[in-house]
């Protein structure tokens, strides 16, 4: 399973990508969307975790252009504010599966990414 941590935060994006990887998952994390697209232009990803408010860039640029990029690969959204907390996410990102909390307990993380992997 290869994931694409796209997390402005490193600390937590260590954390999520240290549960992963005890799940046998290739993870790759970056902190931005320039460092997320070029990470799309060279790898195949079943699965992005994108934090719904970067520090640099857009996350929901991310997800447009790991749509075209990867079409087959899902995007989980992370976020800590209420913006698209009345599910809207879905209708603007066709290939969003999930949205949720950052506070979202990394292990229950780490178990969605593997349940919508695997249905990617």
């Amino acid at each position: 399973m290869k994931v694409l941590i796209v997390e402005s935060n490193e600390d937590l994006g260590r954390v999520w990508s240290r549960h992963l990887q005890r799940q046998n998952a290739d993870v790759t994390l970056v902190h931005s969307q320039e460092e997320a697209t070029m990470a799309l232009c060279r790898s195949d990803f079943e699965i992005l975790v994108v934090d719904l408010v970067l520090d640099e860039g857009s996350a929901l640029a991310v997800a447009d252009f790991a749509s075209y990029r990867r079409p087959a690969a899902k995007v989980i959204f992370v976020t800590n504010t209420s913006f698209f907390s009345d599910g809207s996410i879905f209708a603007h990102c066709s290939n969003a599966c999930a949205f949720v909390r950052s506070e979202t307990p990394p292990g229950d993380l780490a178990a969605m990414v593997e349940h919508y992997a695997g249905a990617a």
